[in-house]
């Protein structure tokens, strides 16, 4: 089954070299607006590719406001804090995601709580998320709280893992009873859709990341989209060191930081997003390919995008049936020059998260036995 395998994706990709996981295509302006940056001599956080790109991305997401930022931690970091997560918080999360997410919950003094994902999205489950608070969470006044651990829940924080949408609309109507805010991590989703809606444009603010491996990059860089103008304004405030405007005066006004995209990042961020339609196009064809190959198989499943969802598909993902044979199929595939991975390891199960509240799991366990990603890059220039 393996030469068979490396001999498919070879022939997508078109080549016999080593195939990486997801490699960015640069087809479009990127060394032209590069170049004029470094002409404008404005390299740094001040340009203006960063108001270009904010603007573009807002209207390409139909939201009212984008804010860049240097990268996706740091971006969903300031939207936590401003959503009001507090030193001593809680905050509903999913253990089967990228350390980042648990990380920005940290980051803000607050805990995470783990609960399960659903097997078909593998994104926070809103029947796990409704169970738990059913059971263990009561209103107050003051919002809503843990009942084990008196904490405020102060967040509700699901992650579109690998461009799937997750169950999200179900998820902020929970929000909307409980009072507590809906932050969407999108990283991995510019580009999905729920619905006829932008993944990371439901909740009250979303995140986007452009690490060199998502689906448009900039090197590094990150966003947060908001709907709120007055809740986006702090957003640009904090992350640019919450420098309060003035023609020569260093005033600062509270502690923020110096998150801010530079113009040079920004630059290839533009010329990226004009590239967007047709990345996800070839993303698609890819994986239909993918499904078709796929589609009778006996020792794995291709997951598809949810009903009604429409998926960038960052990562195409099988499932395999037996999960002792994951760690031979990784061993194979990558011997054999073709670049697979397992999905992560359970934030909860990581040392630094092991006494955090968690949830039954069963879901999240079952996946992460079972998860292989496999080479998702588009063939654009190719």
């Amino acid at each position: 089954m393996y030469d068979e395998l490396t001999a498919f994706i070879q022939s997508w990709f078109r080549t016999e070299d080593f195939i990486p996981l997801h490699e960015p295509r640069f087809s479009g302006h990127e060394r032209e607006y590069v170049l004029d940056a470094i002409d404008s001599t404005f390299v740094s956080s001040v340009g203006a590719y960063v108001d270009r790109f904010e603007n573009e991305l807002a209207s390409w997401l139909d939201t009212r406001k984008v804010v860049a930022a240097v990268n996706g931690t740091a971006a969903l970091q300031v939207a936590l804090r401003l959503v009001g997560v507090k030193p001593g918080d809680e905050v509903i999360t999913q253990p089967l995601t990228f350390v980042a997410t648990a990380n920005a919950i940290d980051y803000n003094g607050a805990h995470p709580v783990f609960l399960d994902v659903d097997r078909d999205t593998m994104g926070l489950s809103a029947l796990a998320v409704q169970n738990f608070l059913a059971e263990h969470v009561e209103r107050r006044d003051e919002g809503s709280f843990n009942r084990r651990t008196g904490r405020r829940i102060a967040a509700i924080l699901p992650m579109h893992t690998f461009g799937h949408p997750c169950r999200i609309e179900q998820l902020c109507v929970l929000g909307k009873e409980w009072g507590i805010p809906v932050v969407e991590d999108a990283a991995e989703a510019l580009g999905s859709r729920a619905g006829t809606r932008h993944c990371g444009t439901f909740g009250l603010m979303g995140v986007y990341s452009f690490n060199g491996n998502k689906t448009i990059t900039c090197g590094g860089g990150g966003a947060i989209s908001s709907a709120e103008v007055e809740l986006a304004a702090r957003a640009k405030h904090l992350t640019t060191t919450a420098k309060v405007p003035h023609p020569w005066a260093f005033v600062h006004d509270e502690v923020g930081y110096n998150f801010r995209m530079p113009n040079l990042n920004a630059a290839l961020a533009c010329a990226q997003l004009e590239r967007l339609p047709a990345l996800l196009a070839d993303k698609r064809l890819l994986a239909e390919a993918y499904r078709e190959y796929f589609s009778g198989c006996d020792w794995c499943d291709f997951l598809r995008e949810p009903e009604g969802c429409t998926s960038n598909y960052w990562l195409n993902v099988i499932i395999l049936k037996d999960p002792d044979k994951r760690d031979e199929v990784l061993a194979e595939t990558n011997r054999r020059g073709i670049m697979t991975r397992p999905i992560w390891r359970l934030m909860n199960e990581l040392d630094i998260y092991r006494n955090c509240q968690t949830g039954s799991l069963e879901n999240a366990r079952w996946l992460e036995q079972r998860v292989v990603n496999l080479p998702s890059s588009p063939r654009l220039g190719k």
